[in-house]
């Protein structure tokens, strides 16, 4: 399986890091050695100072497909998860001055968490879905699928055109504005609407 992620998704989150609004989606990749295991912690890696946290909507794929078009795009998942892509922001500024891919700040051990899942039947309208990020029991980021650039189905007809979409595929969707850098002891947890989906701890 991979992981596809979708960068520059929320108006809000390209303001903040001060880049450009992209006019197609930003997509990278993470292999599945990225993945945190469950009950494991975050260790921040050695070869980073600033590593930020950057809570997303996640879309694990069910059917394989290819060039899918985006009425039939719900066809391809059931499950709507929240997750975090880990990021070495030092390192990724020091790639993109270079003009080099940003894999190694992006898809290091450990930098992309996988919370629980939830059917999509119980979320309604997909494009109207509240979450967010707690940091030691304060919020530190919230988002709305409404601000999506790109919404899921419409990722999905993007991304199927470079990339066969296997079953157990996930695509992350993307981070509102508010990452930000994460410390040792650090206690992160995240939510689709009141319910939480992911709590982990920072080494």
């Amino acid at each position: 399986m991979k992981l596809i992620c979708i960068g520059r998704n929320y108006t809000d989150h390209i303001k903040e890091l001060e880049n450009e609004k992209p006019t197609d989606p930003v997509v990278f990749l993470k292999p599945d050695t990225a993945i945190l295991l469950k009950k494991q912690p975050f260790f921040i890696p050695d070869f980073s100072k600033d590593v930020h946290h950057e809570v997303e909507i996640l879309v694990k794929i069910t059917k394989v497909g290819k060039y899918i078009d985006k009425k039939f795009a719900h066809k391809y998942y059931d499950e709507i998860g929240l997750g975090i892509d880990f990021t070495a922001r030092d390192l990724q500024a020091k790639l993109k001055e270079k003009g080099l891919p940003w894999e190694k700040a992006k898809a290091f051990d450990g930098a992309a968490v996988i919370g629980d899942w939830l059917p999509k039947s119980e979320l309604g309208n997909l494009d109207d879905i509240n979450f967010s990020l707690e940091k030691n029991g304060k919020v530190v980021q919230t988002g709305n699928t409404s601000h999506m650039l790109w919404k899921i189905d419409e990722l999905i007809e993007y991304v199927s055109k470079y990339f066969t979409l296997k079953i157990g595929d996930i695509i992350f969707t993307g981070t509102p504005a508010g990452v930000g850098r994460v410390n040792t002891d650090d206690k992160l947890g995240g939510f689709i609407e009141n319910k939480q989906m992911f709590s982990i701890t920072v080494k």
